[in-house]
């Protein structure tokens, strides 16, 4: 008898801690959590997918049937909440993450021990990439991080790395557009477009260097399908550093150094350019003036003498004989006609 009720004891107790004080749990603030039941995740009402989200419009059509996830209802923060031997939770943090982009979840000595992410330009230069990822677990989409994809953050990081060595391999700067000339009647300058100069002098890593915030918005663009895929949100990817190899840093910096000399030339000949145009614009306007200013009297007398005309037969006559005997007094000699 006193076996039975240890027995029936321990019974109880074991009850006590398993089902009701093992029961019992919490969520804190920057996690979430799903329940699944006997293995099986708790769906929504409906059975949604992810297609129904908005997160599915930065997949593309060909992706949309091969990442469909359900949706799972999540148990936000707080607490105390009581579970089911059977039944499991499994929390995750939603807090944003910093991440080096050059590490490799799988391998910690590729990558020059995650400090530095080689790729190669479209002129076969290898280069050396550092920044940061800023990433976090996405609310919307937790089914495909906890259960779709075992180690989720190594596929993202393996589709954020070849989804940027293949925008350094095929990136090209923008073209340059000259600035408009003041005059559009202007000729164009003799000494031709700087886009047409420096197109020969341009550099792949020259022009990912000038063009690092264009980078990093491609990569935020490019990277907005991971919250469908993998159940990962960026938040933003931060290209700080784009260094060649060191055997090339000083062909570089000559090259570097030619180019900026000659787009110094350039401008100093697009600014003699335009200053001589300026020039002559200004030269052909005075000498219009003084052509308007010396015809300008000869039309008024000529306007005069027909009006004087319409006034009569004789006016006209009356008129250059006054003239005439004025033009003595303004005269310094007078030669008159002899007679024979």
């Amino acid at each position: 008898m006193p076996i039975l009720i240890g027995l029936i004891l321990g019974l109880a107790a074991w009850f006590v801690v398993r089902v009701v004080i093992g029961g019992i749990y919490t969520i804190d603030q920057n996690e979430r959590a799903v329940k699944t039941v006997f293995g099986r995740a708790q769906r929504v009402e409906g059975n949604r997918t992810t297609i129904d989200d908005p997160i599915a419009e930065q997949l593309r059509p060909d992706e949309r049937q091969r990442y469909i996830y359900p949706q799972v209802r999540v148990i936000p923060p707080g607490g105390p909440y009581f579970k089911m031997p059977w039944e499991k939770i499994h929390k995750v943090s939603i807090a944003t993450t910093t991440m080096n982009m050059a590490v490799d979840l799988e391998d910690a000595t590729a990558n020059n021990n995650g400090s530095i992410l080689e790729a190669v330009t479209k002129d076969q230069l290898n280069t050396g990439l550092t920044g940061q990822i800023r990433y976090r677990v996405s609310e919307s989409n937790l089914y495909a991080y906890l259960f779709g994809i075992k180690r989720p953050m190594v596929h993202v990081m393996a589709y954020f790395v070849s989804v940027l060595r293949q925008r350094i391999a095929n990136f090209e700067a923008k073209p340059i557009v000259p600035p408009a000339s003041p005059d559009p009647a202007a000729p164009a300058s003799p000494v031709g477009s700087a886009s047409q100069a420096t197109e020969v002098m341009g550099v792949s890593i020259n022009d990912l260097r000038k063009n690092l915030r264009d980078l990093n918005e491609y990569m935020d663009k490019e990277c907005g399908s991971t919250t469908a895929r993998y159940g990962v949100l960026f938040d933003a990817s931060l290209i700080t550093g784009i260094d060649p190899p060191a055997e090339v840093e000083s062909a570089l910096a000559a090259i570097n150094t030619a180019y900026n000399q000659v787009s110094s030339d350039i401008s100093l000949a697009h600014a003699g350019a335009d200053q001589k145009i300026v020039q002559s614009k200004r030269a052909v306007e005075i000498e219009t003036l003084k052509a308007q200013a010396e015809v300008e009297p000869i039309r008024m007398m000529a306007n005069e003498l027909s009006n004087l005309k319409k006034q009569g037969p004789n006016v006209l006559t009356a008129y250059v004989r006054n003239v005439k005997l004025a033009l003595p007094a303004k005269a310094h000699q007078i030669f008159l006609e002899g007679r024979r």
